[in-house]
């Protein structure tokens, strides 16, 4: 079963990865569609399309989940629902495969509704009440969004058609702003904008192969993939101003977050929702292709970071926590090795994937007409994203020894096998992808101190990050001090909280008040008790008069002649 799988996924994505190219190059996009009824004069049709965006996206959906599922198999090779895992792990990938392969809004809803779905059961995985927790908040917060698409599918019920890929460029603010909204929203919720970003960390409860797959090229990017598809009906739209600055508060909350944070997978996940960030800022833009890029580059060195933090979390016997590593890089040179370049890509580091995406999206931002507080969110969240990475191989890579005694550190053969061609695709990958996304260069025009301005962002927050980390070490937790700075930025500005216990406390106050107003008030006095009792009353009546009597039928035509009499006389 397992084997079976991995060999699938990498066939398909070879095959996925020959399609496009046969479609990059010719420019035909294939549309095939099914239809299944006819409503008044709506055809409501299945469609699939196939064209180089969905072709090279899916190539690396399975590229990753085959890497991931090679990986699975060392670690989660001693649990006893390892067949399930793996079910659960393919439905999510067909789950992503409907949706990246549909641009209408009924099919889309398929892959949508089947991501939040296994997502679900993938975040409750191990059954305790932590996972049960986090699931609940996982599945409610992405319930906005899909209650979004359906409200939206009732809107371009007036187009005639759910094609969004047809009718992009039709779509005007003056008329369809609340549509445009909505698909928005959906996809703010299920890529974790504020303030849908509680989720994102909570997610984390799912074991790490489950981490790899939802937080490079699954779950958190089919709300980015919806807006890129979308793109063309939001060019000249007054949506692009909130999605901006939503964006931008989230990487730079997100960066702040990390900085403050000691699990390591939530560290990893936060950078995540800083990139997701990166992605949807640039396509408010009305940079779509720079979004898709960037979004590519990403799910290969995101994907490489995870597993390379699950090996080291098995080795120091399940603790997540940074503080209790350090040293990894003499016991595991390789994993450790694999960790250097997936962070230094994510860093944007000169000539590694995360370089040329990262790189081209913040000199064609800083090119943009963009207001001064996008622009500093921009510079604070690059030089805030660098000062994570190297706290994070501060802490757990190069830093004191503090693993305990028991703690059996050495490289996983399977695991880092898994891991070579991600490696190799995160240094490579990126170069490769811009001579085939872009083959005619940007113009970027940029004076000397914007150009360098990256470059001076990155290594500030590199020297911050590595130096503040060195001066902190010294035992005696002078964050205490400023524990409600410290406690509000390291809570994502208290989000996990608001999501959940005052969200609770507000509803289920306001819950008990309208079941004793209306639900056992006046629903049931107008409803269904009052309702019956009127019926029965009516019923009374109508069942004396069906029984044929003559004096019944006398006293009413007495009774009608008096009232007529009254009346005309």
């Amino acid at each position: 079963m397992h084997m079976v799988s991995v060999v699938s996924l990498g066939v398909s994505s070879m095959l996925c990865g020959f399609i496009f190219l046969i479609k990059m190059s010719n420019g035909v996009v294939s549309i095939v569609e099914w239809e299944l009824m006819t409503l008044n004069s709506l055809n409501v049709v299945f469609v699939l399309i196939f064209d180089w965006i969905s072709m090279l996206f899916l190539c690396f959906v399975t590229l990753i989940s085959g890497s991931v599922m090679y990986y699975s198999g060392s670690y989660m090779s001693g649990d006893k629902n390892f067949d399930r895992f793996m079910y659960l792990v393919l439905a999510f990938v067909l789950s992503m495969g409907f949706m990246v392969l549909s641009p209408n809004l009924i099919s889309i809803l398929l892959g949508w509704d089947g991501l939040g779905l296994v997502s679900y059961a993938l975040v409750i995985f191990y059954q305790n009440e932590k996972s049960a927790n986090a699931g609940m908040l996982t599945v409610l917060s992405n319930r906005v969004g899909d209650v979004a698409i359906l409200l939206g599918i009732g809107l371009m019920m007036n187009l005639g058609s759910w094609n969004f890929f047809m009718w992009g460029g039709y779509i005007m603010d003056e008329d369809w702003m609340l549509l445009k909204f909505l698909v928005m929203l959906a996809a703010m919720t299920k890529s974790a904008q504020i303030p849908f970003s509680a989720w994102l960390p909570a997610a984390m409860a799912a074991p790490t192969p489950v981490s790899a797959l939802v937080h490079s090229s699954t779950l958190v990017t089919a709300g980015v993939y919806l807006m890129i598809r979308f793109c063309p009906a939001l060019e000249g739209s007054k949506i692009q101003g909130i999605l901006l600055i939503m964006s931008c508060l989230t990487m730079f909350m997100a960066g702040l977050g990390a900085n403050f944070e000691y699990d390591l997978k939530k560290i990893i996940a936060l950078s995540t929702l800083s990139q997701l960030g990166v992605m949807l800022s640039i396509l408010s833009l009305g940079y779509p292709d720079l979004s898709f890029f960037h979004l590519l580059s990403h799910a290969l060195f995101k994907a490489l970071l995870f597993m390379c933090a699950g090996v080291a979390i098995h080795s120091v016997s399940g603790y997540q926590d940074i503080r209790y590593m350090g040293c990894l890089i003499k016991f595991m040179p390789l994993t450790v090795s694999y960790m250097v370049v997936a962070n230094m890509a994510l860093c944007g580091f000169p000539f590694l994937a995360g370089f040329y995406s990262k790189d081209m999206i913040l000199e064609v931002a800083f090119m943009s007409w963009i207001n001064f507080v996008a622009l500093i969110l921009y510079i604070l969240a690059t030089g805030l994203t660098v000062s994570y990475t190297m706290r994070l191989i501060f802490y757990s890579l190069s830093g004191d020894y503090n693993l305990g005694s028991l703690s059996n550190v050495s490289d996983d053969k399977m695991m880092t096998n898994s891991m070579v061609f991600l490696g190799v695709s995160a240094v490579s990958m990126g170069s490769l992808l811009s001579w085939l996304l872009f083959p005619e260069p940007y113009m970027i025009c940029l004076n000397v101190f914007m150009k360098s301005l990256v470059l001076l962002i990155t290594g500030i927050g590199a020297f911050l990050g590595y130096m503040f980390n060195i001066m902190v070490i010294t035992y005696t937790l002078k964050s205490l001090k400023y524990y409600k700075y410290v406690a509000m930025f390291g809570s994502m500005w208290f989000m996990p909280f608001l999501s959940t216990k005052k969200l609770s406390e507000v509803s289920l106050v306001n819950g008990v008040f309208s079941e004793k107003l209306m639900d056992k008030g006046w629903y049931e006095y107008l409803g269904g008790q009052g309702l019956y009792y009127a019926f029965s009353k009516m019923f009374t009546v109508l069942n004396v008069l069906q029984v044929n009597n003559l004096k019944v039928f006398m006293k009413m035509f007495i009774i009608s002649v008096v009232i007529v009499m009254l009346v005309f006389i």
